[in-house]
């Protein structure tokens, strides 16, 4: 499922028109990045926890080349499925 498709998935199960539901799409998803980084959780019960973390530098190799290659640290967005969400896709 692609955006348009969520903004129409959206639209059609709660009866907001595309152009509400895309606004209301890119407000969640504003907020949630917003948050991340800032560097809170994002908690929705059911459905999952939105966190960040951070990976550790690391030597690793170039496939090309086959020669090593330092990957810098860096912080990833992960995301935890809640057990609702895990129980309706078993």
């Amino acid at each position: 499922m692609n955006k348009a498709e969520l903004i129409s998935a959206i639209a059609e199960q709660s009866g907001l028109s595309k152009v509400d539901s895309k606004k209301a799409l890119d407000a969640f998803v504003s907020a949630v990045t917003k948050s991340l980084k800032a560097g809170d959780r994002v908690s929705l019960i059911g459905f999952g926890t939105f966190s960040v973390a951070e990976r550790q530098a690391r030597t690793g190799i170039n496939p090309a080349t086959k020669k090593p290659i330092q990957i810098p640290a860096k912080k990833v967005a992960k995301f935890r499925p809640g057990a609702e969400l895990s129980d309706a896709i078993e």
